[in-house]
């Protein structure tokens, strides 16, 4: 650092926090460390007894923090969608959701960029679902300035890498409910389910088509379900009838429709018995009676994921495992908890 007059100070960054001091009212950092001094700001350092300061010089090829940030910013952001970022504070720059919808976090990218000397990029988890101006990530570099060339790696990452952040937007989908369960198709106990999935849509812009009661009976089943995809419907949910009992012929009934079966059953619990396959670009879902009972099961880590149109694949159902175990708070506060996080 430099000791100089301020008036020699204009461009030049503020070594250390300053202190102002007004004796019984306040007492408080007036210049942060990193600030960049303004002709504006030489009367106020005097105010407060600043007439030398210390300063740090950057060379050339250096960046300050604050400008570092913003081209951390741009980079991400120009290469991706559904973002924006915020004017630098501090030596940071946040970056929010443009949209609602479902945050996509390239891994590989962000630990590259992570692994650049003197940088940070932290994000909210992959497949977080977002609100339309929500920070998604924060970025920074740990001293006050770095070369200029580390910048350029993280540009030339972001370059040949397809949104190292996104959002996907939800989509305005159709939905076809079949509610399984002879007791329940003979009025021999009251149906549960509806209200329960119904409830959960309600936070997408979806239309629902059409809730259909069938028996335990696999012709049934089969039928209400290809009724869906003959209309075209986007997504069909199936409720009950998924345990191993013999009467229990949903997923049976799911394979028989489907053009492709990601998974029977997942490494989440609750929610073991789940199923989900796909009839071309419709998406079947198969809910165990868990969903009936728990206020939060493998559904509402799944559902965000299709509604955006987001398709998943075998190998991301398994590694829900990690994170993949509720524990049923006495007050549930997801998705501010463990649960479905990896």
């Amino acid at each position: 650092m430099e000791l100089i007059k301020v008036e020699e100070a204009v461009g030049m960054v503020i070594g250390h926090d300053l202190t102002k001091i007004v004796p019984g009212e306040f007492k408080g950092v007036a210049f942060k460390k990193g600030h960049i001094i303004t002709e504006s700001d030489i009367e106020e350092l005097k105010n407060i007894g600043k007439n030398h300061i210390y300063v740090l010089n950057l060379s050339k090829g250096l960046l300050h923090e604050d400008e570092c940030a913003l081209k951390i910013g741009q980079a991400v952001v120009n290469g991706s969608s559904g973002i924006y970022f915020d004017e630098p504070s501090e030596g940071k720059v946040n970056i929010r959701a443009e949209k609602k919808g479902i945050l996509k976090i390239n891994l590989q990218a962000l630990e590259e960029i992570n692994d650049i000397d003197s940088i940070i990029l932290s994000t909210l988890h992959n497949n977080t679902q977002v609100e339309k101006g929500d920070i998604v990530a924060g970025t920074k570099i740990i001293p006050l300035a770095i070369e200029e060339k580390y910048i350029k790696i993280i540009q030339d990452i972001c370059a040949s890498t397809e949104n190292v952040i996104s959002v996907k937007s939800f989509k305005n989908l159709t939905v076809g409910i079949i509610i399984t369960g002879t007791e329940v198709y003979e009025g021999r106990i009251k149906d549960k389910f509806e209200s329960v999935i119904k409830n959960k849509l309600n936070k997408f812009p979806c239309h629902i088509l059409e809730t259909v009661f069938v028996p335990d009976d696999i012709n049934k089943i089969t039928e209400a379900i290809n009724s869906f995809i003959i209309k075209g419907t986007d997504v069909i949910i199936t409720s009950g009838g998924m345990s191993v009992d013999p009467d229990d012929v949903t997923p049976t009934a799911i394979k028989y429709c489907s053009t492709e079966v990601i998974s029977y059953g997942s490494p989440v619990l609750p929610g073991a018995m789940f199923m989900l396959a796909y009839s071309n670009n419709t998406a079947i879902m198969g809910l165990p009676a868990c969903g009936m009972f728990n206020k939060t099961t493998v559904f509402d880590l799944i559902l965000p994921r299709v509604m955006a149109r987001d398709k998943i694949s075998r190998r991301e159902i398994n590694k829900l495992a990690h994170g993949g175990l509720c524990l049923k708070c006495d007050q549930c506060k997801y998705p501010i908890c463990p649960f479905g996080k990896q």
